[in-house]
């Protein structure tokens, strides 16, 4: 825990308006707006992955969605991508292409019917998008091969 003791006057006075604005700002503005700027900051943020599945890479398998869920989860693992967050309720896994490279992925998950799923994988940068599709959707689909045996 923070201690701090502000012994001159007009600090204290500036950080008690400080600390009052920024209570009404997140009162005002709302938690979402707040947490959200945080996460931006903490690098944590899914909001750019969301705002670029216009233009993501998608394809369907042949797994009910919790199958291809967990599948996709493996596959991440298999490239050694880092996955900063996961959230099967929302339908989604954010990574970073590697531990060295922190360019922005998102796999997003659609359940089609009982034994189909569509993933999508989106990100402001077309090369990472395309490097993530391009290892992810091979991993997947051999495992689909290796099951039809």
């Amino acid at each position: 825990m923070l201690k701090l003791q502000i012994t001159n006057y007009k600090l204290q006075k500036k950080f008690f308006l400080l600390t009052t604005y920024y209570l009404l700002l997140t009162t005002l503005t709302g938690c979402a707006a707040i947490t959200e700027g945080v996460k931006g900051l903490a690098g944590i943020s899914t909001k750019s992955l969301e705002k670029a599945r216009k233009d993501a890479i998608i394809k369907t398998f042949s797994y009910d969605y919790f199958s291809c869920y967990t599948k996709a989860l493996d596959s991440l693992k298999i490239i050694q991508a880092h996955i900063y967050t996961q959230d099967i309720k929302k339908h989604m896994i954010a990574i970073y292409v590697s531990e060295q490279d922190t360019t922005p992925v998102g796999l997003f998950f659609k359940e089609l019917d009982a034994s189909h799923t569509q993933l999508e994988v989106s990100s402001p940068s077309t090369y990472a998008k395309e490097l993530i599709a391009n290892r992810v959707f091979p991993i997947l689909e051999e495992q689909i091969k290796s099951q039809q045996k």
